[in-house]
């Protein structure tokens, strides 16, 4: 089992090395197409575009992973990423960009599919560990990537996107001969039907954790105004350029690493899940909070402190969520509840960057007042979502 989690990890390293790759790049594409000044609203439509997609295509990916087993599944969705990486990597036009995330985002089954592979793998009490070792390869992914994106793109701008749909093929071979069958034969789905496709129809099956699963929409949703607002936040209110924004970039990516590998274990060697999710959303919220702080005092410092906390808080929460998640159906059912919850995700990665390119536009303070403002909505459900199940 745990020979089979390693490949796994080295897996889900060499798809965030690839897929970071690209990051610096993007900008530097879409404008060999567009003018400058129409760059930014066609980077958005393209990350929309597969945000969309990917809305629809998880849970689909998700139920047919119960049914056909994990192998297949995340095979298919790795080759969709190869092939769009290829197109952007060939362009020629903005077309071609956009046929790319669209083949890519509707095989975007891989996080969920490597999610229900965990959970297949592992008892109750490691899953969130192994959750969080999951969550510290792919910051370290993160952090590498651009490095190397940058170093390529200086050679070709193409390059870094051949590059990584050549590092994901590496993941598809890794996948065929040495990534065993997690679900056996026996407990998978045994039908389906025209509802397995649809994720409105998913969630009526999880009933029993809707609070938990709103409780971590609004999580998601208060991260994603940070990550997609964070570095336009700095330029515009301290007036940063791209090495401070580069650097504290860095230090998030350090943060995360360490929150997941070493802070998450060291919590649940004292505290529950739930105490440990619960202090995740506290010192996220804290965080946000040192953010409205900064504003108000203008004060740079406390960017430093928000950060830690940002990614501390998200570190603790995100996989003891996952892991709840996860015990709360069994093996038949990971891949629709781990499709449903990307699904879901993405869902918020089409809605908030609009939402929030808007009301930051008028008022950036307003904006993180809100998304403090979510996440104690989020710690709130997160609490009545096990008081609530108490009482049944």
């Amino acid at each position: 089992m745990k020979a089979r989690l390693i490949i796994l990890l080295a897996i889900v390293l060499m798809n965030a090395v690839g897929m970071s790759i690209v990051i610096p790049l993007l900008p530097f594409l879409v404008g060999q197409y567009l003018p400058k000044q129409q760059v930014v609203v066609g980077m958005s439509a393209l990350l929309s575009v597969f945000a969309v997609c990917t809305f629809i295509a998880a849970p689909i990916l998700g139920a047919l992973s119960d049914r056909y087993g994990r192998r297949n599944i995340l095979i298919i969705s790795l080759l969709g990423s190869v092939i769009g990486y290829v197109l952007f990597g060939i362009g020629g036009s903005l077309w071609v960009l956009f046929v790319g995330r669209i083949i890519d985002g509707l095989t975007a089954g891989n996080i969920s599919t490597l999610f229900a592979i965990i959970s297949d793998s592992t008892t109750p009490e490691e899953r969130t560990k192994w959750f969080g070792y999951m969550g510290a390869v792919m910051g370290i992914g993160l952090l590498t990537g651009p490095a190397l994106g940058g170093l390529l793109g200086a050679i070709d701008l193409s390059l870094p996107f051949f590059m990584t749909a050549g590092i994901i093929s590496l993941s598809v071979v890794a996948v065929y001969f040495w990534l065993p069958e997690s679900l056996s034969a026996e407990k998978r789905t045994k039908q389906l039907n025209v509802d397995s496709f649809n994720v409105f129809s998913h969630l009526k099956d999880f009933t029993k954790i809707k609070l938990l699963l709103i409780a971590g929409i609004l999580f998601y949703a208060g991260l994603e105004i940070f990550q997609f607002n964070f570095t336009i936040f700095l330029k515009d209110i301290f007036k940063w350029g791209p090495a401070y924004i580069g650097g504290i970039l860095t230090l998030a990516g350090v943060c995360e690493i360490i929150s997941r590998a070493i802070l998450l274990p060291w919590f649940l060697k004292h505290f529950n899940e739930k105490l440990t999710g619960k202090m995740g959303l506290i010192i996220l919220g804290l965080g946000f909070i040192f953010i409205l702080g900064s504003m108000f005092l203008s004060s740079v410092i406390l960017i430093y402190p928000a950060v830690i906390c940002i990614l501390a808080g998200e570190g603790l929460f995100d996989p003891t969520y996952n892991s709840l998640l996860s015990q709360s159906v069994d093996e038949s059912n990971q891949g629709k509840l781990q499709g449903v919850n990307q699904g879901l995700q993405s869902c918020t990665r089409v809605l908030i960057p609009l939402g929030a390119g808007t009301i930051y536009y008028y008022r950036p303070f307003v904006l993180y007042f809100i998304a403090t403002l979510i996440i104690i909505f989020s710690m709130i459900i997160h609490e009545k979502s096990f008081s609530h199940r108490r009482h049944r």
